[in-house]
């Protein structure tokens, strides 16, 4: 993939003072949005009138080049050496593929694959916050990447999650440290043109990845409320990127639905935001704009970045509501046992596990998906690592 050029709108923004002026960052918020495709009108912001997957991607392309152009300084003159590390067409044999999970620790060679990765996604893809989980998905038949996973702190209020738990608030406030958030989900090429990205998703629900999160924080306290951890995850989230998602939708593992689709989300957020710009609004804020109280031991400051973009644009006479940028994302959930909802509200102290081994999950997803679809398309052939480089020129050397 070429690098992508930067826009001159979100150029401009990324050389503003940290203390410009309410009128010109007043500008700047609306040039930046329209240059994204944002419609505004009669004071509303609006998303493109026909929001089609490739009309999502073009709304989060800014964002996506900021992200890009960050990771730039730690990642560029690695890139030669990460490169290697992802399969070209010709070194996939489809029957030999072998998946296995490699947790990512930090300051190692794999979360800087991880990273490099995540800048390949057509949305800008957060690090995460609060408690974190890192996998690689790897191809032991030749060591390359198929696909990563990310999971951290759950969002507190998601509606089409609470509804579909029964949850009151006080069960909420209890329960929701047994539920993480997949904030990135997927297969890389050439191993998503085989469906990969279902193997992936259904590996996210594995024991493994279960027996991670039970040894990384079973038995941690928590800083504000004082309980310890028991380390049991009941329940994984994740959202669809481009709408109505084709990969999660109706996708079972040996009978059983893996991920039940729940409703869409509101909307809200700010991708639109994160471009170049969210700096000097984040210093308008932290000049001009009073945090919302919040409880001593969670410290002094915004709660989030939702809170100082809604506060900022208030200030300015804007309306706060323009945090909502209007496109939904259908939300799914992934109960790790048969209880989980059951477990979550309160009414079940124990958890009545479903048990997924890495082996039976790509037994079932080789013999459902994988050997068919290598045989019925085989683009994934052709497929170059080379067109996943962003800024290294490969002189076509690499394969």
């Amino acid at each position: 993939m070429p690098a992508p050029a930067i826009s001159n709108v979100r150029q401009a923004s990324a050389d503003l003072s940290s203390s410009i002026g309410s009128e010109e960052l007043r500008k700047q918020i609306r040039e930046i949005l329209q240059s994204q495709g944002f419609r505004l009108e009669n004071g509303k912001l609006l998303p493109p009138a026909a929001l089609g997957k490739d009309d999502i991607r073009l709304l989060h392309n800014t964002a996506v080049e900021h992200r890009i152009e960050q990771a730039m300084p730690g990642l560029h003159r690695r890139e030669t050496e990460l490169i290697m590390r992802i399969a070209s067409g010709h070194e996939v044999d489809p029957a030999s593929i072998s998946p296995r999970l490699v947790e990512v620790k930090p300051g190692t060679a794999d979360e800087l694959l991880f990273r490099y990765a995540c800048l390949h996604w057509s949305i800008p893809v957060s690090s995460g916050y609060g408690r974190r989980l890192r996998f690689l998905v790897l191809d032991g038949s030749n060591n390359k990447l198929i696909g990563i996973i990310g999971l951290g702190d759950p969002v507190f209020n998601l509606g089409p999650r609470d509804q579909w738990i029964g949850w009151e608030s006080e069960g909420r406030n209890l329960r929701l440290r047994n539920v993480m958030d997949a904030f990135v989900l997927g297969a890389v090429p050439p191993y998503s043109f085989l469906l990969c990205g279902k193997l992936v998703a259904l590996l996210a629900s594995s024991d493994t990845v279960r027996a991670a999160f039970k040894r990384k924080y079973g038995g941690v306290k928590s800083r504000i409320s004082e309980r310890e951890h028991d380390g049991r995850l009941a329940l994984i989230t994740t959202t669809s990127a481009l709408g109505r998602s084709s990969v999660y939708n109706r996708l079972r593992c040996n009978g059983r639905l893996a991920f039940e689709s729940v409703g869409f989300t509101a909307g809200s957020g700010e991708f639109h935001f994160s471009n170049g710009l969210y700096g000097a609004i984040a210093t308008y804020a932290k000049e001009r704009c009073l945090p919302t109280w919040r409880k001593e031991q969670w410290g002094s400051g915004f709660r989030n970045k939702r809170e100082v973009i809604r506060k900022c644009l208030a200030d300015l006479g804007l309306s706060p509501d323009w945090g909502y940028h209007g496109v939904n994302r259908e939300v799914f959930v992934v109960p790790l046992a048969s209880n989980a909802r059951q477990f979550l509200r309160g009414d079940h102290a124990r958890l009545r596990w479903y048990h997924q081994p890495e082996e039976d999950v790509a037994s079932f997803f080789r013999d459902r998906w994988l050997l068919s679809r290598a045989e019925s398309h085989q683009e994934y052939r052709a497929w170059s690592r080379n067109e996943w480089l962003i800024w290294s020129e490969s002189g076509g050397k690499l394969d």
